[in-house]
């Protein structure tokens, strides 16, 4: 099986790979600010409950999730609550959610109470305040550990093959049929390119940010 023959099946593992990296990072950004609301809340059975929710889904192997949510469903229900792809992008989406509350919850808290008080003084309201004086401030904290997060998530995308779904990796260990081990370490390099990217992106936005001082 021949070197080209290889990297497009890889391709096709890379596009359900970018795929669920998307779908996650797309849905798990504003959920995490929701919840990071909820953490946060000065009702405090709701500010207890999602604690101790994100206490659970942080402490729960994010693999052992993906089994939980496809799986658990057809033993109680007789049937799935989503398809395998589903599964893996509920369990993703939850987890980091989670993940992004807790980043939201530290930048958010680590800005001044003076900054809300002037401009309430001044005559805004507190949503005013958040958008308008404080939400860059909180971008600027929070993108080092989110672009952390963000990384971790392209490598944790291979834990999606637990259920059978092709992503990169399970594409690469299709060929250990054949007898090829060399396409498994062939993956390093699609993972090192979609990494980089991201890191350069990352530290464009940080330039970009750097008038926003801590």
């Amino acid at each position: 099986m021949g070197f080209w023959e290889v990297t497009l099946k890889l391709l096709q593992g890379l596009e359900q790979t970018c795929l669920i990296f998307a779908l996650t990072l797309v849905l798990a950004l504003p959920l995490g600010l929701v919840i990071s609301f909820g953490s946060m809340s000065k009702f405090k059975p709701l500010a207890y409950i999602t604690k101790i929710f994100v206490w659970i889904i942080r402490g729960v192997p994010l693999m052992l999730q993906v089994i939980i949510v496809f799986y658990v469903p057809g033993f109680l229900f007789g049937t799935p609550l989503f398809s395998r792809f589903g599964s893996v992008v509920a369990a993703f989406v939850i987890n980091y959610a989670c993940y992004f509350s807790e980043i939201y919850r530290g930048g958010i808290e680590s800005i001044s109470k003076g900054q809300y008080e002037a401009g309430q003084v001044l005559g805004m309201t507190k949503t005013q305040v958040f958008f308008k004086v404080i939400l860059m401030q909180v971008v600027k904290r929070i993108l080092a550990p989110m672009s952390n997060e963000i990384i971790t998530l392209v490598k944790d995308t291979a834990l999606a093959r637990v259920i059978m779904i092709v992503e990169i990796i399970q594409a690469a260990q299709n060929f250990a049929a054949y007898g090829l081990m060399w396409p498994l370490f062939y993956t390093a390099v699609f993972y090192l390119i979609f990494v980089g990217l991201l890191s350069l992106l990352f530290g464009y936005f940080e330039k970009k940010l750097n008038y926003y001082k801590a």
